[in-house]
């Protein structure tokens, strides 16, 4: 689901009820973990976690207004997402969040391409994406974009 809100607060307003507490502690762990540099935004009408404007001035694809992305968590219909382009475009860090959930929860982690499911609330993995925080830099992630 998408939501029209220009900020935080009015995504929070905007989703479920039963779904805020288990937002605000997915934002509370990434905004504590994440490297320097990034910024929280709305931006497709989820909350992202972007390469500014200001260092990076080029840029997202063929919308030079936009910020680039990182990371985004999302409200869904039947679940909390968690969106990472690092996990998209690097197969061993993929693999590594993977494995580690799996051997934590003793299930099959349900997932996309850079796409992470949680039906669940008790099954969001709050260290393990503390820990995928920590993975990339600003600079890794412009480096990764760049490559692309």
């Amino acid at each position: 689901m998408i939501y029209d809100v220009k900020d935080v607060d009015a995504y929070l307003k905007a989703i479920p009820k039963d779904r805020v507490e288990a937002i605000q502690m997915l934002r509370q762990v990434i905004l504590g973990h994440l490297p320097e540099g990034f910024e929280e935004d709305i931006q497709y009408g989820m909350i992202g976690y972007v390469v500014p404007l200001s260092i990076y001035p080029k840029g997202y694809h063929c919308k030079p207004n936009t910020p680039l992305p990182f990371m985004s968590i999302a409200s869904q219909k039947h679940s909390i997402n968690l969106y990472h382009m690092g996990v998209y475009a690097h197969p061993g860090l993929n693999d590594w969040f993977v494995s580690t959930y799996e051997e934590t929860f003793q299930r099959k982690l349900d997932m996309g391409k850079g796409c992470f499911r949680f039906k669940k609330i008790e099954h969001i993995p709050f260290d393990l994406i503390a820990q995928l925080c920590l993975k990339m830099s600003v600079q890794d992630v412009i480096d990764m974009y760049e490559d692309k």
